[in-house]
């Protein structure tokens, strides 16, 4: 249920889709009410310009991406690796026959690196379906095909593939490894979704060492720096205040145990490190 509601509430809740109905519910409104038709019309249309063009995306962005550093090896054995899912394109691959994959591909780039680097960990792909209809194929189903493509053998990977969001990549990958304690794994995501996961893994009982990739920004607002295009500026918006909203909704629900999950503090004698 939860998953599905948040889903629903999305469809309906994104701002790109709430100010272009609110723009063009006005305009027709105008032709009965004008002067209360022209002004949702305005606030529709001057809330797209200003979530596609203004800084709001990137500030936004920016302090999910700081809140975990880049991952600096720190001389610790690696016992396995986690990646989620989230870069796949499973219909684009089912319907033409290759692994396709969008934006957040440095997630499989990162796979096929840390596989090489650290040969006897184990590696665990996480990633079923975040789709409400019935996907052509899972998002592990499209990451199996790719791993030629990495240099990786099939058997060097282990695959979750019944997860929807990111509360059950963390219970049902825990449930399939049983990390043991005192075991050290990293989990590889995109860096605005890392304090959700990481406090995920945390609540499902799973500690993990953050290995953030696919970062949209340089760290930097920008206050005073527009986007190139409405489309741009929204998406970045769109992407952040989903994120901040899925930080709050999983606190609220328990999903996680702090509103914006941290680092956790290096345990004594142990070097800082990430």
């Amino acid at each position: 249920m939860f998953f599905t509601l948040s889903k629903i509430f999305w469809m309906v809740a994104a701002p790109s889709t709430l100010l272009t109905l609110l723009a063009v519910g006005g305009l027709i409104l105008s032709l009965s009410w004008r002067r209360f038709g022209l002004t949702l019309a305005t606030i529709g249309a001057g809330g797209l310009l200003l979530i596609g063009l203004g800084p709001f995306g990137r500030m936004m962005l920016v302090p999910l991406e700081k809140r975990f550093p880049v991952f600096i090896d720190d001389g610790r054995r690696v016992d396995g690796i986690v990646v989620l899912g989230g870069a796949e394109l499973p219909g684009i691959t089912a319907a033409q026959g290759q692994p396709a994959f969008q934006e957040s591909a440095e997630r499989i780039l990162a796979l096929g690196e840390l596989a090489r680097r650290y040969p006897e960990a184990r590696i665990i792909f996480s990633g079923g379906s975040g789709q409400l209809q019935k996907a052509a194929m899972q998002e592990a189903d499209v990451v199996r095909l790719a791993l030629p493509q990495i240099g990786l053998p099939e058997g060097r990977v282990m695959f979750e593939r019944t997860s929807r969001n990111t509360a059950e990549n963390a219970r049902l990958t825990s449930a399939l490894v049983k990390p043991a304690s005192g075991e050290n794994w990293l989990l590889v995501t995109s860096a605005f979704h890392m304090p959700r996961a990481v406090g995920s893994f945390r609540a499902a009982g799973f500690p993990v060492t953050a290995y953030p990739v696919d970062f949209r920004t340089t760290g930097d607002p920008g206050y005073f720096r527009l986007f190139g295009s409405v489309a741009e500026g929204a998406g970045f918006f769109e992407l952040a205040l989903r994120e901040w909203i899925g930080l709050t909704v999983y606190y609220l629900t328990g999903r996680i145990d702090s509103p914006l999950p941290a680092p956790a503090a290096p345990a004594v004698g142990q070097p800082s490190g990430s």
